[in-house]
């Protein structure tokens, strides 16, 4: 049973109205999505090609964003605090431009088949994460947020998997939540910020080993998305708090993570990085350098900080085929997934475009990077 819906800009199905519905059909729409997604991969095998996926796209519930937009949400958001007037006014546009793309699901399919992608690993607008928020609206929201995204998989098996949100400002409510996506929703992961609402995601006083205990033990898949670095004063003008603090943000994330002994505790998390690692991709040997060289770089972890850095996954949007090949050739084809940042404008629009033009690259380990390797980790069968 779907449910129609007259806010404003919805053409698909309702922003989470009903769901107890969709809900109770969920063991089915899997066993569907099983077939589906197995009868597309034969298909795709006779075409000569494996599947496509992208594990970089989001989605804006325009529901969430209308429930919470009396509370001003720009004053907590990076992006906009650091952005000069200029730079409001062209993302304002974006929005206005796009906003079709980034809620409408019948334009994203036609955009996915002109891009050559098979399915989505869908994942909230990143600023609906909403860890500013006080814990129980935060929980609400997320929910929300879920649960339509639960919807769209239910209703697009063939096409999208999710990934969800949770409120990490307080993580009862979020080890709460993230079961709940799992194994009520069947999301195969959630997206998280580097840092929640200007904490470092090692602060004691989230404690959030808990989070990422749980991750480990669902196996689920973490998606690290920044939102613009927390400390942009330096970064307003020219869209620097994108260009340089969205991968900034991961950096700075990513090394707390490492250097603070997370992925040490917690071996086997599957994190995935977007914009190909912020600069630790293409900057790791400093680390390793500091971590030999001072004592106060040694405090808890106990090998180089790359032997971590290692076990994280990269997407491809590095919009450049040298750049990309030299991240296959450090970390290895296993650990780099197809991705677009659908539908920004800080996007990659020819994703397997730029994937086939990296020099030197097997075809076996392309199929990998457009869609072995993120089928493997969000549980595609094959």
């Amino acid at each position: 049973m779907m449910f129609t819906c007259t806010t404003s800009g919805c053409t698909d199905l309702a922003h989470g109205h009903g769901f107890t519905a969709v809900r109770k059909g969920a063991a089915a729409a899997a066993r569907a999505r099983k077939r589906s997604v197995s009868t597309k991969l034969v298909r795709d095998k006779k075409k000569g090609r494996s599947l496509r996926i992208d594990i970089h796209c989001h989605y804006l519930n325009r529901d969430a964003a209308a429930k919470l937009a009396h509370l001003n949400p720009a004053q907590y958001e990076p992006s906009v605090k650091f952005a000069s007037a200029l730079t409001r006014e062209v993302n304002v546009k974006q929005m206005q431009d796009r906003a079709a793309m980034l809620s409408t699901i019948e334009v994203r399919l036609k955009d996915m088949d002109r891009m050559g992608i098979d399915i989505q690993a869908v994942s909230p607008a990143p600023q609906q994460t909403y860890y500013w928020t006080e814990p129980g609206l935060g929980a609400e929201v997320s929910r929300m947020v879920n649960d339509r995204l639960a919807e769209i998989v239910a209703k697009w098996p063939d096409r999208f998997v999710g990934l969800g949100t949770v409120p990490l400002q307080n993580v009862e409510l979020a080890v709460i939540e993230l079961e709940r996506c799992v194994k009520q929703l069947d999301l195969r992961g959630v997206e998280i910020n580097p840092n929640v609402a200007g904490k470092e995601l090692t602060d004691p006083g989230l404690n959030l080993d808990r989070f990422f205990a749980k991750a480990r033990e669902l196996d689920i898949v973490i998606f690290m998305h920044p939102i613009g670095f927390t400390q942009g004063d330096r970064l307003m003008d020219h869209y620097l708090n994108n260009v340089i603090g969205n991968p900034l943000d991961t950096t700075v994330g990513t090394s707390h993570l490492i250097f603070g002994g997370v992925m040490e505790r917690h071996p086997g998390l599957k994190i995935v990085l977007p914009h190909a690692g912020g600069f630790l991709g293409h900057y790791w040997a400093r680390m390793d350098h500091a971590w030999r060289a001072r004592p106060d770089c040694r405090t808890v972890i106990k090998k180089p900080p790359t032997s971590y850095l290692k076990k994280f996954f990269f997407d491809t949007i590095t919009f450049d085929p040298e750049m990309l090949r030299n991240l296959i050739d450090k970390f290895g084809a296993a650990q780099v997934l197809l991705g677009t940042d659908y539908p920004f404008d800080m996007g990659e629009e020819d994703p397997v475009g730029l994937i086939n033009s990296v020099p030197r690259l097997p075809s076996a380990e392309k199929e990998r990077i457009m869609g072995g390797n993120a089928a493997r980790l969000l549980k595609i069968r094959r």
